[in-house]
């Protein structure tokens, strides 16, 4: 049965519909907003699988170039591997969702969000994630609480619901929030230095724009009359998790309690081998069901103790940061580069410097892009003391990579001033609590110790709360074990004036607007306090770029010119590179960057450039070259590809009956320019060069 709902929001038509396509699926829901279409399916298996001792959720959006009207670029002619974007909105369903799930759910779950129509005008990643809400409560599916994502914008100081893109170039804030109707789930931003007391009218304003899209879900839900499968918790034996106690709880604290993050894990480790070994090896069931009462128990002690003796597992107060150094300069070969250790969490970053060539070209469903900023954050295993495959960035380390670019491109120089291409590269060297936060901070460092002039220094800290009933803390610079068993992990990045990216993760029904407040102040609090950490290692972006990068002159050329710099299918522009070995970039509105290592290269393409591209100039005399003899006077090549007429009245002094006696193609003679009119065309004299000379002969005499 083909059910259908629609409300108006930000002044167009949000519409759901259900049960006209993919009936197969346990949900499937067609959603549209203007002519951007997406739908979504969710699918749940009907058992667990033997030995399953996590929620295997998958989450997957893809965008299909049909949607936009276009064909994929690229020899094979269809969609590949997903792309970052895809990721990145991939993780934005799968980060809201995965939580509001009935504690112990295992079954596998899957949810699929497919772009089929997409306009230039309304961003098809928040009709992907009320999809995926929409989809699961209105499927047997055990999920029980529906949620709905609105993005804000802020033009002035007016906040915009679901801006377009093109209102979004200039928008100082990129902010998509998910809730219930309750509460914030989710947060994802990216701002201009947005103050914390502005963030949180946009998240309450968010806010109640989603309460409008719960509404749809329940009131489509209530016609449905949708029947759930039934789910019941598995519940642990109440005897055998207090037996686990008496035997564990003493080793457990005194793991928790130990400093440094290797010796606290070993520690545990051992405690859990001995009380799952007390037990027969002939019964893994029960085994199995030790180890659960084991893992419930570390986080119960963790939580306990947090809340009722104000104890942090390494002693430190609530707001307290860890210990943080900072270097730059390590490597001597980069451009520039910087080691951030925050605690037992260590980045060193690098920052490259490149060329208009080394831009990022994408091509995207709605167009082909470049970019011209790159952040990359890799993570690899040793920074944790495992071992593992090093194999290309998975949806973790394009997150977190994605979120630390966010954070520092609006503090970049602007392009009219710095052209550069920039690469920055994090890799975390150790880990034990928010790494994307310390390469924030490292990478900061290092564009600073390259001498990339940003506009102001950025910091990120990351943030955790731990909350039963009433009884909540908030906790600055979380570590692992803080991480694993909070509530919240919630990152915010900025400068001295106000946030440039936010992230926050609730696990448990959402956060209100007092605790967000809260939260925002504490964090500011711990970033103006980094950032004067790291303007003691250094205090401002170095004077001069390193000699090891492309130094870039730009200058400009008249538009009209800029064939003749590139020449017949870019013969001449290439010549000049071959020549000088200097790299050559032209921009349509006649920009011409020219970049070398060391500055004799650019300076002689420069001067090549220039000649190809100087106009004549009225009142200056030149070496020009004859072209063409024709009864009424000769055109005279001036400058390359710059002609004019030398009218037979202007060729001497004395009447010139026939100027083909007088000059032929090839001749070089001296001519002066007397005009330059509306349409280009070039007035010269040889008789004015004569006047000049006899003028100046004359002078000569009379000094003599």
């Amino acid at each position: 049965m083909v059910q259908k709902a629609s409300i108006d929001l930000g002044g167009r038509e949000f519409h759901i519909e259900t049960g006209k396509v993919a009936k197969q699926a346990d949900g499937a829901i067609m959603v549209r907003y203007g002519d951007t279409v997406v739908l979504v399916t969710a699918c749940s298996a009907l058992t667990v699988k033997e030995g399953a001792d996590f929620f295997p959720l998958i989450c997957d959006y893809r965008e299909y170039t049909y949607a936009a009207g276009k064909i994929p670029g690229g020899f094979f002619k269809r969609e590949g591997r997903p792309t970052e974007k895809e990721v990145l909105n991939s993780r934005l369903i799968d980060r809201p969702v995965r939580p509001l799930f009935p504690q112990g759910y295992k079954n596998e779950t899957q949810i699929i969000a497919m772009v089929l129509s997409a306009d230039p005008d309304n961003n098809p990643d928040i009709l992907a994630i009320c999809g995926a809400s929409a989809a699961l409560y209105l499927s047997p599916i055990p999920f029980y609480v529906p949620i709905g994502a609105v993005r804000v914008g802020l033009s002035g100081e007016k906040l915009i619901l679901n801006p377009t893109f093109e209102q979004l170039k200039t928008s100082r804030l990129n902010l998509v929030v998910v809730g219930t109707k309750d509460a914030i789930v989710m947060v994802e931003a990216g701002a201009n230095e947005v103050s914390e007391e502005k963030m949180v009218e946009a998240l309450q304003f968010g806010h109640g724009h989603i309460k409008e899209l719960v509404k749809l879900q329940e009131e489509l839900y209530e016609r449905l009359g949708v029947a759930k499968r039934e789910y019941v918790r598995e519940e642990l034996d109440r005897a055998l998790l207090s037996e686990v106690e008496q035997e564990a709880r003493d080793s457990i604290r005194e793991a928790l309690y130990t400093r440094g993050k290797i010796i606290s894990e070993t520690l545990m480790n051992q405690a859990h081998d001995r009380i799952v070994e007390s037990y027969p090896a002939d019964d893994p069931k029960k085994r199995l069901e030790v180890s659960t009462a084991f893992e419930k128990l570390k986080e119960r002690i963790f939580r306990d103790d947090l809340l009722k003796t104000q104890k942090r597992p390494d002693g430190r107060q609530f707001k307290e940061l860890r210990q943080i150094t900072a270097e730059v300069g390590l490597l001597p070969r980069t451009h520039g580069s910087a080691l951030f250790t925050r605690g037992e969490t260590q980045a060193l970053v690098t920052a490259t410097l490149g060329t208009a060539e080394d831009m990022q070209r994408i091509d995207d469903m709605l167009g082909e892009y470049s970019k011209k900023f790159m952040l990359h954050y890799n993570f690899p295993p040793f920074s944790v003391g495992e071992v593992g495959f090093l194999r290309g960035p998975g949806r973790r380390e394009i997150g977190h990579g994605a979120l630390a670019e966010r954070a520092i491109s609006g503090v970049l120089p602007d392009e009219d001033k710095f052209p550069y291409t920039l690469r920055v590269v994090s890799d975390i060297l150790e880990s034990n609590g928010s790494s994307s936060m310390a390469t924030v901070c490292g990478a900061i460092l290092a564009l600073m110790d390259a001498g990339v002039p940003i506009k102001a220094p950025v910091a990120g800290i990351a943030m955790g709360m731990v909350k039963e009933g009433d009884e909540c803390v908030i906790l600055t610079d979380i570590a692992g074990a803080e991480d694993h068993y909070g509530d919240m992990d919630f990152k915010v990045a900025g400068t001295t004036r106000g946030i440039t990216a936010l992230q926050m993760d609730i696990k448990i029904g959402g956060i209100d607007a007092a605790l967000m407040s809260q939260a925002l102040r504490q964090a500011k609090e711990a970033r103006l306090t980094i950032l004067s950490k790291m303007l003691e290692t250094i205090s401002r972006p170095r004077a001069d770029i390193s000699v090891l990068a492309p130094r870039i002159v730009q200058i400009q050329i008249p538009v009209g010119k800029i064939g003749a710099v590139i020449g017949p299918g870019g013969k001449v522009i290439r010549g000049i590179q071959e020549q000088t070995g200097a790299e050559i970039n032209i921009e349509d509105d006649g920009t011409v960057n020219v970049a070398s290592v060391g500055g004799e290269a650019a300076e002689a393409a420069i001067r090549m450039i220039r000649e190809l591209t100087a106009t004549a100039e009225v009142g200056k005399t030149y070496l020009g070259k004859v072209t063409k003899v024709m009864d009424f006077g000769a055109f005279v090549e001036i400058l390359p590809g710059t002609e004019g007429l030398l009218h037979i009245s202007e060729f001497a002094e004395h009447r010139i009956r026939d100027i083909r006696e007088e000059c032929k193609p090839g001749d070089q003679i001296l001519v002066k320019v007397l005009n330059v009119d509306s349409q280009n065309k070039i007035k010269l004299s040889r008789k004015a060069v004569l006047r000049d000379q006899k003028q100046s002969q004359d002078e000569v005499k009379q000094q003599v």
